[in-house]
């Protein structure tokens, strides 16, 4: 309560500096905003402040909605992909070169119009920078007319589609250093003013070619989760995002709203015996993870409905796959789960038995223990931790619970169990987390996990023309029938939940229908705010 308290004060004292300075209103304007919200305007607490700022070479716009940007194409609420500057598209035989036909009529917030030398410089500047986002499967973009663009690959890659989605356009004159913190887009909205650590308040971009949206200004707070409760209990704001343990409080004149998600967490384990260590001389391989039968079992034991109706308070559902619920999903992968008795029997065939009746088997002198690793402070990851370790004690499996900075995870990364979160748009996160190629590199593939089958299925997902075929070889990779990377395959890793995404907002806004939304709360949400609209 003291916490509460606390933050009350705090945001009462923020949204009256934020009211009376940076939206210019007086006390009065502020007695009324409370009670007659405009209709033409919106304050929200969705999300945290974009560390990078606002530029997409530096990845803004990478997990939803660029919002000051166009892309070329993009997703509808189905994860369809339609037309947003580009007017047609087209790839190559060889599937190396993609042509890009964009629109005539687009002009940027400054007014200059949008042309394919604005599309070369982004991704030209894209491919030689330093981004977050990776462009080294590009050889060369240029210029075939003043509205053609030419993309050529130097291998081919059907999920370069998910960079022409995520991809805001900058304009080349306009670009600079300090393009971040002053974005020129041909997006939707305009940033007009940006209060580092408080707000960016947003205003509607007349000029924008697209459905106009209702609301002429937005202000987006940046507010801890308690101060953000507490400003819409105080009637202060129109919508914000909540925990599952807040979504029980009941507020007059306001709903909850809950969104779907690919926000997933799992358990990653090393598939690979403890013989070696990696560039860094970290350990890597655990004797008690590779055997696959420990795997299976904690895959079949694990309760995921009751853990989304404990832990998650009922908002999520229960993953058995990276990618649950978009297009290149494998709905083969659902197995049955909580099931004690058939994870015994899986032990037991296995030939892990307890010897010494302490409730833990062993195998060839080997303890069915091992550690889970979750990252410090991540309450949601450490009651998924508890759970599941409660969960397997009656298969007689001992997980260590510890929890670990990310610094301290990555020097256990390759022998540790890890509970971890993905959760994108873009199938190539399969390929990054599953692929052989990708062993130890960064965060991808930690465990070691190979499959040369499933490599040459996410192979042939890549070298794909159309997003259609690709999606069929993703599925397979993920279960065939005989084997896949997936829970009825070799399992390294074991999928838990994915979290709702639950916003608590005003009676009278109506939000559209959100696509299913990636990893992390918030700005993925503004994807379809063209279509946001206030209820009288």
């Amino acid at each position: 309560m003291r916490k509460f308290q606390a933050g009350l004060l705090a945001v009462v004292f923020l949204l009256t500096s934020i009211l009376l300075g940076g939206c210019k209103q007086n006390s009065s304007d502020i007695n009324e905003s409370s009670t007659q919200k405009p209709k033409d305007e919106l304050l929200l607490a969705i999300g945290s402040e974009p560390e990078g700022g606002f530029d997409p070479i530096n990845g803004w716009g990478r997990y939803g909605s660029p919002l000051f940007q166009s892309t070329l194409l993009k997703r509808d609420q189905n994860m369809d992909i339609v037309m947003d500057l580009a007017k047609a598209y087209e790839v190559s035989e060889d599937s190396l070169s993609w042509t890009v036909i964009i629109r005539e009529d687009v002009k940027f917030s400054d007014g200059s119009n949008l042309t394919a030398d604005d599309v070369v410089f982004t991704y030209d500047t894209l491919l030689n920078s330093a981004s977050s986002i990776d462009m080294t499967f590009m050889e060369s973009v240029e210029k075939i007319d003043d509205y053609t663009i030419k993309f050529n690959l130097k291998t081919p890659r059907s999920t370069f589609i998910s960079n022409l989605v995520a991809t805001g356009i900058v304009p080349k004159n306009l670009y600079s250093g300090e393009y971040y913190q002053n974005p020129i887009g041909s997006g939707p909205f305009i940033l007009k003013q940006w209060d580092k650590g408080q707000q960016i308040i947003v205003e509607s971009n007349p000029l924008y070619y697209g459905q106009k949206p209702q609301f002429n200004k937005i202000t987006f707070l940046f507010l801890e989760e308690d101060a953000a409760f507490a400003a819409a209990k105080a009637g202060q704001i129109d919508m914000t995002s909540i925990p599952p343990s807040y979504a029980s409080q009941k507020i007059e004149g306001m709903k909850i709203v809950e969104v779907d998600s690919v926000d997933n967490r799992g358990i990653m384990f090393p598939v690979v015996k403890s013989n070696e260590v990696d560039s860094d001389s970290s350990p890597v391989g655990n004797d008690v993870t590779a055997d696959k039968a420990i795997r299976e079992a904690l895959n079949i034991a694990v309760d995921r409905q009751e853990i989304v109706d404990g832990v998650l308070e009922g908002y999520g559902t229960a993953a058995h796959s990276i990618c649950e619920g978009l297009p290149w999903w494998n709905e083969e992968t659902v197995i049955e789960d909580g099931n004690i008795d058939m994870a015994k029997k899986v032990l037991a065939d296995s030939g892990w038995i307890d010897l010494d009746s302490d409730g833990y088997l062993e195998k060839d002198s080997v303890k069915a223990e091992f550690n889970l690793v979750y990252p410090s402070g991540d309450q949601l990851r450490q009651s998924l931790a508890m759970v599941v370790s409660d969960m397997v004690k009656p298969i007689g499996i001992k997980i260590n619970i510890e929890a670990k900075t990310w610094d301290e995870i990555e020097g256990v990364l390759h022998k540790d169990a890890i509970l971890m979160g993905w959760g994108s748009h873009d199938p190539l996160e399969m390929y990054n987390v599953y692929s052989s190629n990708m062993k130890g590199i960064e965060w991808y593939n930690p465990g070691y996990y190979e499959n040369k089958k499933v490599d040459e299925y996410m192979d042939k997902a890549l070298q794909a023309k159309t997003e259609e075929e690709a999606n069929e070889y993703w599925k397979k990779a993920q279960w065939d029938g005989e084997t896949g990377l997936s829970g009825k395959g070799d399992v390294s890793w074991v999928w838990l939940v994915n979290r709702s995404h639950i916003y608590l907002m005003k009676d009278n806004l109506d939000i559209g229908s959100p696509q299913i939304q990636p990893h992390g709360h918030g700005w993925p949400l503004t994807s379809n705010i063209e279509q946001w609209k206030w209820i009288d």
